[in-house]
């Protein structure tokens, strides 16, 4: 048994992505593609914004922050399922798997208050246009993500410490395929009634807060795109929200599934929760930069100019 004066020998059995032998070949290249294109969509999407001065806006640049947090996500967990593919072992260190809590934790909440900031963000266009310069100012920006990671750190930190206390024997199975709080917790010889409770409170606040927020800042968006005279602004009003929306309604979908839903411990239910948390942690990063970017006209004029290598660095203007 171990707690939290383990030794760096103690190690952890992940349960990973399929028990059956004969799919690992077939994962191993999906996940690795998939991996590939999901690092190289997003960053395409960095690149693009921070090159061109035209898209030096607070929604796009809130955007860049978001496919920066989903390429630092998604590498948190596919690099070592990959790994343990190919070599067909399950094992991660103790102390490795407290470093991929912490950050899995952080990047995956920045998605979280992410997502609230650009509904904020769609908020005060539509609903205060003639003061959004104002309102949403470069210095304002920089702030809220930047509280934004501070947040998210301090509550990954909370999480850490409180598994860290723990107590684990040697040789369990995380029902897995990374290591995330629940099922940390499964596999624990100690009593993890405050980490439950703090699981509950602190982690139901992180999810269900800026949801509720978001759902807040769309009502009133509605009710003042429903004000406006023509169905041409009406579309151009909904056009700048439908991307957001769409993202949105997947991440926190999967999130909640996987941590809202309580499961049982039996087979089925392990790849059921394997396959909602590969939704929000590999699928949703991936599908990020194709929504955003095939809904946005903008944003696919940038990436050509990119593409093309004209570039736009003035960020003054």
């Amino acid at each position: 048994m171990a707690g939290g004066n383990q030794t760096s020998s103690f190690e952890f059995l992940l349960w990973g992505l399929s028990e059956r032998p004969e799919q690992q070949n077939i994962l191993f290249l999906l996940f690795l593609w998939i991996y590939m294109i999901t690092v190289a969509g997003n960053l395409l999407i960095v690149l693009a914004i921070g090159t061109d001065a035209r898209l030096h806006t607070p929604m796009y640049f809130f955007l860049a922050s978001l496919s920066c947090a989903d390429i630092l996500f998604t590498s948190t967990t596919v690099p070592k399922a990959l790994v343990n593919i190919q070599t067909q072992s399950r094992s991660i260190s103790y102390t490795g798997c407290l470093v991929q809590l912490y950050f899995f934790l952080t990047f995956g909440d920045m998605d979280i208050f992410l997502l609230a900031t650009m509904a904020y963000d769609r908020y005060v266009a539509i609903c205060h246009p003639l003061h959004y310069k104002m309102i949403m100012s470069r210095r304002r920006c920089t702030l809220l993500v930047t509280a934004c990671w501070i947040l998210t750190s301090l509550v990954a930190m909370t999480h850490t410490f409180l598994i860290f206390r723990l107590s684990f024997c040697s040789k369990k199975i995380i029902p897995d395929f990374f290591c995330d709080l629940g099922p940390l917790m499964k596999v624990s010889c100690s009593d993890t009634q405050v980490n439950e409770l703090v699981l509950l409170f602190l982690g139901g606040a992180v999810i269900l807060i800026p949801f509720i927020l978001i759902l807040v800042s769309y009502m009133h968006i509605v009710s003042a795109i429903l004000r406006v005279p023509s169905a041409q602004g009406r579309y151009k009003a909904f056009s700048t929200c439908g991307s957001h929306l769409a993202v949105v309604a997947l991440f926190f979908g999967t999130v909640i599934r996987a941590y809202l839903c309580p499961s049982s411990s039996s087979s089925n239910s392990i790849e059921e929760d394997t396959a909602a948390a590969v939704m929000y942690t590999v699928v949703t990063p991936l599908l990020n930069p194709f929504i955003y970017s095939l809904r946005n006209k903008d944003m696919k004029c940038a990436l050509g100019r990119f593409l093309r290598g004209k570039v736009f660095f003035s960020w003054g203007q």
